[in-house]
């Protein structure tokens, strides 16, 4: 998730490109560049590696000026951080800003390698530059070539064009990532990621739309789709204080970045699965297919948050491959002398690659002999140096400490190894792969309905928001979701609550359940679902308050509850993911009732880098 922002105006471009790049610096901080139209009709570029004060000493050493450039704030998808991965990329007269994943890169790049062009970087966007600039150098403009460059890319895009011998003229499109635009004083233009970019120069804004392609030139702009069909966009006036702002109007980050999950799971998925084919693409995996074969077991290791997604995982992997698989907490796994060596694979999990007891268990398996991928959030962090291959989830900078999208895309990434095992191994055939991909492209969507029924979940909370306990309740594949709910609720609401396997309910925990006790039980349609009717039935002889979430047909589940959250349907094997997102609204809302501070829970930290 990286961080843009265009200027064109009477101002200096590389005073408002910083001052943006500042506020935009949340979205990414491997690298940050930008470039400017000089007055003598030339691209002054700086660009630096790391985070953005380092551009900013490379600038107070090589100043440069101008009134027409556009900078970014990386956070590194394809390619290492580096400076020369750091955008802008120019090709020719074109230069490039590029947030979003170009899925069809290396088709395109071979295409292009065979036409003559050469490449500096390791990243997708380079493409989007030497495309933009072929298609200039046939004629017609800038404009008419970005739009058929365009229309020869797949993937998702948010994209700022600048051409240096057109010093009056900005060009931006997007496709599934964010871009905005806003209005200055009378001439005066930005395009940008997010509103905090030029909150500080101008508060009338253009929400831009999917496909929306606009020209600025002369004075005024223009909105268009890729085909040229004129699109009329209003200007909102913002009224957000910068804290807000920086939420982009959300009330939290947390709540920002549970809405934020389709597009964390688009970037995720994007480029490694397509509609129609039968395995995933994993380029950093750093396992043959041919040592894959060989693995007799694998061992996830992680932490809080994602030791649930490793038990999520457990269930894919074993059921779609074969593969023997155990979860192991990475705090506990180096005490108690692991038998783990050659012929496992390991895959450690963690947000932020610095997980001190996660880093220590593979540290144990790997001096052992085993193989280690990490399942990762940032780019170039202590576990991706250390494993031998990498599968990074594409959930951008998580600013709230309650993990949200972090884990959704750690859930996704590990459906995606769990497809990949089972077509190395023999266990899936195309036709089951197809499916399975298939399935996992609608994902986004699924849960975009879900966020669409956020009211009805406040309307939850809000009955239940002042209890003392909460239990929840899952079976198979859901059982982990309700550990996983439980633990929200408990790092931001402070309420005591407890997950649970729904058959394990009468082994103990049904000695908790009266009239003052909520039991979230998922009870979507599944292969167990008259079992967890059965326990539901248990709950309810003994007054629980039973909230269910399910789907709008199951009126076995609704009848026997006293509160119903709405699930769209979903396939059985991605229902966890889907489940996951009314459990953290849940959390979230009781949380705001109750007064919490949200974002910062107490005596928590978003990474924990000690033992």
């Amino acid at each position: 998730m990286c961080g843009i922002i265009g200027y064109l105006g009477p101002g200096e471009a590389p005073e408002v490109i910083m001052d943006g790049l500042a506020r935009l610096e949340y979205r990414g901080y491997d690298s940050a560049g930008l470039a400017v139209v000089t007055p003598e009709g030339g691209f002054a570029v700086r660009r630096a590696e790391g985070k953005l004060s380092r551009l900013a000493a490379k600038l107070a050493q090589e100043p440069v000026s101008g009134h027409l450039g556009m900078g970014h704030t990386r956070w590194a998808t394809h390619g290492r951080p580096s400076e020369t991965n750091a955008h802008p990329h120019l090709h020719g007269d074109v230069a490039v800003v590029h947030n979003g994943i170009i899925e069809n890169y290396l088709e395109l790049k071979q295409e292009l390698v065979a036409a003559g062009h050469s490449f500096t970087s390791e990243t997708d966007t380079e493409i989007a530059a030497v495309l933009i600039a072929e298609e200039r150098g046939k004629g017609g403009g800038l404009e008419g070539a970005v739009r058929r460059a365009l229309g020869r890319i797949r993937g998702s895009y948010a994209l700022v064009i600048l051409d240096r011998t057109q010093p009056d003229m900005i060009i931006g499109a997007r496709k599934d990532s964010p871009l905005v635009l806003g209005l200055g004083e009378p001439g005066e233009f930005f395009l940008a990621s997010d509103v905090p970019a030029f909150l500080a120069h101008s508060n009338r804004v253009v929400f831009l739309h999917d496909g929306d392609f606009v020209v600025v030139r002369g004075g005024g702009y223009t909105i268009s789709d890729l085909a040229g069909d004129r699109q009329e966009r209003p200007v909102d006036t913002i009224s957000w204080s910068p804290a807000m702002a920086e939420k982009a109007g959300y009330k939290h980050f947390m709540q920002k970045e549970i809405f934020e999950q389709p597009r964390a799971l688009v970037d995720t998925i994007g480029g490694r699965a397509k509609a129609g084919e039968d395995d995933v693409f994993l380029p950093d995996l750093g396992i043959s297919d041919e040592e894959l074969k060989d693995i007799k077991r694998l061992v996830l290791l992680a932490c809080g948050t994602s030791w649930h997604a490793a038990l999520v995982g457990k269930f894919w992997i074993e059921g779609l491959s074969r593969v023997p698989a155990e979860v192991d907490l990475g705090s506990e796994f180096r005490y108690r002398s692991p038998l783990v060596g050659p012929g496992d694979l390991v895959v450690a999990i963690s947000q932020s690659g610095e997980t001190a007891d996660t880093l220590a268990a593979l540290r144990e398996a790997t001096s052992k002999g085993a193989k280690a991928v990490a399942v990762c959030n940032v780019v170039g962090s202590t576990l991706t140096r250390e494993a031998q291959g990498v599968i990074y989830t594409h959930a951008g900078p998580e600013i709230g400490v309650a993990s949200t999208k972090a884990f959704t895309t750690q859930l996704v990434v590990l459906y995606m190894l769990a497809l990949h095992l089972g077509r190395v191994r023999g266990t899936l055939d195309s036709q089951q792969g197809q499916k399975l991909i298939n399935d996992l492209v609608a994902l986004p969507g699924l849960l975009q309905q879900t966020l669409e029924n956020e009211q009805e979940v406040m309307e939850v909370a809000a009955a239940y928001a002042e209890a003392q306990d909460f239990l929840y309740l899952g079976r198979g594949l859901c059982y982990p979701i309700a550990l996983e709910g439980a633990l929200k609720l408990k790092e931001i609401s402070y309420i005591h609550a407890e997950g649970y396997p729904a058959g394990e309910m009468k082994h103990g925990p049904i000695a908790l359940i009266d009239h003052e006790m909520p039991v979230v039980v998922l009870a979507n349609k599944n292969d167990v679902l008259e079992k967890v009717l059965s326990n539901m039935q248990e709950v309810r002889a003994r007054q629980g308050r039973l909230i269910a979430l399910t789907e709008s047909d199951n009126q076995a589940a609704r009848s026997l509850a006293d509160a119903v959250i709405g699930v769209p349907h979903s396939p059985p094997l991605l229902a966890p993911v889907v489940l996951t997102v009314p459990l953290q609204l849940l959390a979230y809302h009781v949380a705001v009732i109750r007064g919490t501070d949200v974002d910062q829970p107490r005596n928590l930290a978003k990474s924990v880098t000690v033992e």
